[in-house]
């Protein structure tokens, strides 16, 4: 403390004070942004159990192949249209506000699966997920409660809470289904998405920014009231390196998400692979996603500029496209998915820290509510592209495509000058 004061005494007491508060806080932060991880890691889990479900669910009830497209695409674009409002609901009520309002919404998304005994319930269950946005939400928290330069490895971390939903969700969904009956996990998930409502409501404080953060947001409230509005997205694209790392966000993964979109039909005609052993493979898929995020990213992150690390993860995604051009069995994906997952995850935490550090404390939400966007938008037109790909082209149409894409992404990295600045005040 008393270094800190040293540091600080020519701006005055006050701003001396003000140190040793944020000193104090430390441990309250790190505890908040802990419960953040928890809140996340429970969402993804109930997410992933009902994706796991879902299928037998709707079969259950007579939907038909394309009607379960429909319904996978009105989920997509609920996400879609409701992750930049649920942003700039953050900016203009705080963290813990859009976290309860998330935690709600799954509670009430998960109700209604459960009474979900004919098909337009099932459509209707739906609507809640304009608002399930419980990475987002984490994020905010996170973005709000450290400093610029330790927020991509906070939020690399976030990774881990992704492989913790992947392995329990898909695990508890198919023992629980097989187990219990069809509805059994949607009771879980309800109970369970109670519960995240309560932590949330008890362990983040009703204010995650620094006092004058929070007094930004309010005169940026006072000037947008508005929670959907086409002017504050194309403000927050004007901003110096927004632009061109977001475009870069979009394009760069949007090959393999199409991929991604169509692999459960990739794994039982290409790879020739059995329920169960597509379960394994997402289980692998888990654990991969936690050993990067847990320990590579965030050491990369503290040694390397973003600048580097953005430009690496598109050259690995690059590669990643040779090699889903050229593979011929699930063995060949095994190997690959391990450049595969350190590409995509080191893409999505870094420019996730990029783009919130380039706005304004006071749009961080709405910003990151955009970059929740960007899977939604995938898994809405993805279906339709995709599945044009895998029946014209085949397989290995995907990583060319994937090729391609990066190698001019790489190339335009290298030329241009994008400011990557902190911007906030």
């Amino acid at each position: 403390v008393s270094t800190m004061n040293a540091k600080t005494s020519s701006g005055g007491e006050e701003e001396a004070s003000g140190m040793r508060n944020e000193t104090l806080g430390e441990a309250k932060r790190q505890q908040v942004i802990r419960v953040a991880y928890v809140i996340a890691a429970l969402d993804l889990t109930f997410l992933f159990m009902q994706m796991g479900i879902m299928p037998y669910l709707a079969k259950s009830l007579g939907v038909d192949s394309m009607g379960f497209g429909y319904l996978q695409t009105i989920f997509g674009v609920l996400q879609l249209v409701g992750g930049y409002i649920f942003g700039r609901f953050a900016d203009q009520f705080g963290a813990r506000a859009a976290l309860i309002l998330s935690c709600a919404s799954g509670s009430i998304f998960f109700l209604l699966m459960s009474l979900s005994t004919s098909i337009p319930l099932l459509f209707l269950s739906r609507l809640p997920a304009a608002f399930m946005h419980g990475i987002p939400g984490a994020q905010k928290v996170i973005t709000d409660m450290t400093a610029p330069s330790q927020r991509a490895g906070a939020l690399g971390r976030l990774g881990l809470c992704f492989g913790v939903g992947i392995i329990a969700g898909s695990a508890m969904g198919g023992v629980l289904s097989t187990k219990f009956g069809i509805y059994v996990p949607t009771y879980v998930g309800l109970v369970g998405s109670l519960i995240n409502t309560v932590i949330a409501m008890v362990w983040i404080p009703l204010q995650t920014k620094p006092k004058s953060d929070h007094h930004m947001t309010e005169q940026s409230t006072s000037r947008s009231g508005s929670l959907f509005s086409i002017t504050e997205i194309l403000r927050l694209m004007k901003f110096p390196g927004v632009m061109e790392v977001f475009i870069v966000k979009v394009f760069a993964g949007l090959p393999i998400g199409l991929f991604m979109i169509m692999f459960s039909i990739i794994s039982m005609d290409f790879f020739g692979l059995e329920a169960v052993e597509s379960g394994y493979l997402m289980s692998y898929f888990g654990v991969l996603q936690m050993v990067v995020q847990g320990l590579v990213v965030g050491k990369l992150a503290s040694h390397c500029t973003e600048m580097t690390l953005l430009r690496l993860s598109v050259f690995v995604f690059a590669g990643v496209g040779l090699g889903m051009a050229l593979m011929r069995t699930v063995w060949h994906y095994c190997i690959i998915a391990v450049p595969l997952v350190f590409a995509f995850s080191m893409l999505a935490t870094i420019t996730d820290s990029i783009l919130t550090k380039a706005v304004p404390s006071s749009d961080t939400g709405a910003m990151l509510g955009i970059c929740a966007s960007v899977q939604p938008l995938t898994r809405t037109v993805g279906p339709t592209i995709g599945g044009v790909l895998y029946k014209q082209f085949g397989v290995s149409s995907f990583g060319y495509l994937q090729l391609v894409v990066n190698l001019g992404l790489f190339v335009y990295l290298l030329k241009s000058k994008i400011p990557l600045g902190d911007m906030k005040s």
